[in-house]
């Protein structure tokens, strides 16, 4: 569902930031700002401020930051629309819905009610299970055999399917409903639904919950050697394997207790690790990791350890993992692999060496910048130029998942050091453009706003100045994308060639200006906290979250310095194409820009005498 951009602003300029976190958070008047300890992760003196002047949040030891709705959906796990209709409610709103027909209305109407029912009717079995549970003694065995205690079992919600085939038509009085087959609980045979059985027969259930605790799926251990061992719910309209992470619901404090989730192979492994220590254990569901699930992790902590196996299996795993979190490791988050001897999984470790060893071998665990360089460089022999070579081929790949940042500048110098080239080489050699922080093809992007009347000819599909340059150190263009971004009047003080040069910077910085010239068009002067809410889904969204969240609290966008920067930018810019015109001997062009020069010297004195 799409929500009008001016209904979240309406939203936000109602909401309260302080009073939202203060529900959660003990907040102490510091200056301008409120103070208090990081519901996001764990620390003991106060990083996390807010400031009620830009309505924003900023944790400086873990970098959380952005406005009330981010809060709520940090804090409670729910999604955009679900915390935009809880905190609309709050204030007496009705959410808006007139962009919807009334044909998708009433579908998203039956999809709420079909998810309801779907997840009472697994709730229903899971309390059947978990009672079936204390009548094995078999089951219960075999859960002490494996050295889980019964409050570990009440914690995650075990339970016992017995052998029978129809066992759950003493659970439910209609065996023939077709919301059991739906719920993934039943199998209906291929003769027809006379032939219908428990999905689920003589195994350990463990419930799978959602980030809200609704019962989602379930996965079932078979109790001997029988196979498949593990077996889990089909996707259905709850319940999406990629998506979701076995023992999230259970570990969202601990991940802030511990201050990192660590991702395991199995169900059993984050029973057993919570119950020796390390309740921030959460498992995929028999799929690689995919970048849904590190979404989801991050919104609680910003580090991720990975838990594998050390044998071939386990590193091909692991570089799935690798490729899914890159897109994603932003210079706040920290994402990490763990590999155990291949003799240990981390229940076993734990016991055999102890909760400190392992805690210490976390520690130690390879950051992905290493394992980055690590997977790039298997079977390139770096003693020869043709093994340096196959290393910078197989690097591309990958460092180009990254996000624009700091770790990806430091990474392609640590790559061409490898390949024993300069960093400006090896861009060079991959067809980048140096951007001062983004990394991009040489092409520049076409993002653009859509075409509307009235709208000057850079915003309205004309085609784009080959200007050819570079962008301007990333203290200047950063500064001035900070400022539009937190300024709500500052674009609108530049003039349209302002405009146009700012938007003819290469990515990330001049489709984020094009965007919001764009917004600015359509909606007026808007608030951080509302252009936030608007960037969702935007190629560059951590990138332009990333730079506001990097101005402090108490620094103020002032327009006038936007003006100083662009004035700057354009006279850099024209000496850039003085020294092209003058290496390629095209005097007339150097006279041209040397008189644009000239011009554009003549009107930055006088905006400094009249104080601009």
């Amino acid at each position: 569902m799409s929500i009008a951009q001016h209904f979240i602003q309406e939203l936000l300029a109602r909401a309260d930031i302080v009073e939202i976190v203060g529900r959660y958070v003990q907040l102490k008047k510091t200056g301008a700002n409120f103070t208090g300890l990081c519901p996001f992760h764990a620390e003991k003196s106060p990083s996390f401020s807010v400031s009620p002047a830009k309505q924003f949040y900023h944790c400086f030891g873990c970098g959380k930051h952005g406005d009330a709705i981010d809060f709520l959906m940090e804090h409670a796990g729910g999604s955009f629309v679900e915390t935009v209709h809880d905190l609309a409610q709050q204030y007496g709103l009705q959410v808006p819905e007139d962009e919807r027909s009334p044909a998708e209305r009433e579908r998203a109407a039956q999809e709420s009610e079909k998810r309801v029912t779907l997840t009472d009717v697994l709730a229903r079995a899971a309390d059947a299970y978990r009672l079936r549970l204390k009548d094995s003694p078999r089951a219960i065995g075999y859960l002490k055999g494996r050295g889980l205690s019964g409050q570990a079992a009440r914690d995650f919600g075990l339970g016992y399917a017995p052998e029978g085939w129809r066992t759950l038509a003493g659970v439910f009085a209609d065996y023939a409903d077709p919301l059991l087959q739906e719920a993934g609980l039943v199998i209906a045979g291929e003769d027809g639904q006379d032939k219908r059985y428990d999905r689920f027969r003589d195994r350990i259930m463990f419930p799978i919950r959602s980030v809200k605790g609704e019962v989602i799926g379930f996965g079932g251990r078979v109790l001997g050697d029988e196979k498949p061992k593990y077996l889990n719910s089909p996707e259905t309209p709850v319940f999406h394997k990629g998506r979701e992470l076995y023992g999230l619901f259970e570990a969202r404090a601990a991940l802030r207790e511990h201050g990192y989730a660590l991702v395991t192979e199995g169900y059993m492994d984050v029973v057993a690790l919570a119950q020796l220590g390390f309740a921030n254990a959460v498992a995929t569901l028999g799929t690689a990791c995919t970048p849904e699930h590190l979404h989801k992790l991050f919104r609680f902590t910003a580090s991720v350890v990975f838990s594998f196996d050390g044998d071939a299996a386990g590193r091909r795993a692991a570089r799935k993992a690798l490729e899914a979190a890159l897109p994603l490791a932003t210079d706040v988050r920290s994402v990490k692999f763990l590999f155990l001897p291949p003799e240990h999984d981390p229940d076993s470790f734990i016991r055999a060496e102890g909760a400190e060893a392992f805690a210490e071998a976390v520690k130690a665990a390879v950051p992905l910048s290493r394992f980055l360089l690590d997977a790039a460089a298997e079977q390139c022999d770096l003693s020869t130029a043709e093994g340096r070579s196959h290393l910078a081929t197989n690097a591309r790949a990958l460092w180009q998942l990254l996000p624009a940042g700091a770790l990806a500048q430091q990474l392609l110098g640590e790559i061409a050091a490898q390949v024993q080239i300069g960093a400006h080489e090896l861009q060079q050699l991959w067809g980048l453009r140096q951007t001062g922080g983004a990394h991009r093809h040489e092409k520049k992007s076409d993002a653009r706003p859509p075409a509307g009347a009235g709208r000057p000819a850079w915003q309205t599909g004309a085609p784009r100045r080959a200007s050819g340059l570079r962008t301007p150190p990333a203290s200047r263009a950063s500064r001035a994308l900070q400022i539009v971004l937190t300024e709500p009047s500052a674009w609108d003080r530049l003039s349209d060639s302002d405009h146009v040069l700012l938007c003819d910077l290469p990515p990330p910085h001049g489709p984020l200006f094009a965007w919001l010239a764009g917004q600015a068009m359509d909606h007026g002067p808007q608030p951080w906290s509302a252009l936030r809410q608007a960037l969702r889904g935007h190629e560059y969204e951590a990138f332009a979250a990333g730079q506001v969240a990097s101005v402090p609290p108490d620094i103020v966008s002032e327009p006038a310095e936007l003006a100083g920067i662009v004035r700057t930018e354009r006279r850099e810019q024209i000496k850039r194409r003085m020294d092209a015109a003058l290496a390629a001997s095209e005097l007339p062009l150097y006279r041209s820009l040397l008189r644009e020069l000239a011009a554009a010297d003549e009107s930055s004195a006088a905006d400094s005498g009249n104080g601009g």
